[in-house]
């Protein structure tokens, strides 16, 4: 019951708020709920899917109560099942969807060859493609990881940045690192990159390749051409699969160029082996307000410009 409750009765809380009408009794090992049945349909069936992430082993946090809250509210269908999908990556480490959108992301992915993730930021579209693509090493699914990501110069020219080109790409790669770093640790990214294992590189160096036994994940992917995007896809081998993310709202390509991403899905929509899942506000998992960030750009663009 504590689990389930949560220290001095905070998940209750957090139930209660969601459902004023309704009150909620705890006693012992019981659960007493009286209001309107619609809604005390609702508040038992959101205790039933919490206990199943209890029984599961699973710490639930005020984030997840809420998204457990939301998730039956929204009249999802078992929305602990959306908690419960688990990829093992590093020492135990384990990385779950919070959203059923990203449930249906993961799902797209092991099903599919070629998958596009397309989201505003903090969707969690690069994150779960990278531990997707870790597990895949690990269990000898695949042989190596390839990252990869177009190196737009935001402001300033590649040129005119200190270093060798290793060093002017870096910046641009190191949302990559962190990932891996969170998963496997630096020393293991390190040792697994030294040996050729996990390659992160600009799209540039993927030209002319043809990229067997990998799992490649294509980051940032509205700021790439057409021609740079079909470049990309035809590099896929035998046993390879492809994810390609980004946000078609956030592209840096100079005025009057055409996104490879927002292209793409009208060429490729009916090749079967391809899958195209959407992300909005509501599948961002950073701090609450932003997805109210998110929202309200999404709007004030669909005033100004019109919808896409």
């Amino acid at each position: 019951m504590l689990a389930l409750l949560g220290e001095r009765d905070g998940f209750l809380r957090l139930v209660e708020e969601a459902y004023l009408d309704v009150q909620i009794v705890a006693r012992g090992d019981e659960l007493r709920i009286s209001g309107p049945e619609a809604s005390t349909r609702l508040v038992k069936t959101t205790f039933e899917e919490l206990l199943v992430l209890v029984r599961e082993g699973q710490t639930l946090d005020a984030d997840r109560v809420q998204r457990v809250i939301d998730l039956v509210k929204a009249e999802v269908t078992s929305p602990s099942s959306v908690f419960s999908d688990g990829i093992t990556v590093g020492r135990g480490k384990v990385i779950r969807p919070k959203t059923v959108n990203q449930k249906r992301y993961l799902d797209a992915i092991r099903r599919n060859t070629v998958v596009f993730g397309i989201g505003p930021a903090g969707t969690g579209k690069t994150y779960l493609a990278m531990a997707l693509a870790v597990s895949g090493l690990q269990s000898g699914a695949v042989t190596r990881l390839i990252l990869t990501r177009p190196a737009v110069e935001a402001g300033e020219r590649l040129g005119f940045l200190p270093g060798d080109l290793a060093a002017k790409v870096d910046p641009y790669l190191r949302p990559l690192y962190d990932a891996l770093f969170d998963m496997l640790g630096p020393e293991e990214t390190q040792r697994l990159m030294e040996r050729g294992t996990i390659e992160i590189a600009p799209l540039a160096y993927m030209r002319g390749r043809t990229l067997n036994d990998a799992f490649v994940v294509l980051d940032e992917a509205q700021n790439t051409s057409p021609e740079q995007m079909k470049m990309f896809l035809t590099r896929l081998g035998f046993n390879s699969k492809m994810v390609i993310t980004g946000d078609v709202t956030q592209v840096d390509l100079p005025s009057g160029k055409a996104s490879g991403l927002r292209q793409v899905g009208q060429v490729l929509d009916d090749i079967p082996g391809v899958s195209f899942v959407m992300l909005g506000a509501e599948d961002v998992v950073r701090h609450r307000i932003v997805a109210s960030i998110v929202e309200a750009y999404r709007m004030y663009d669909e005033r100004i410009k019109g919808p896409e």
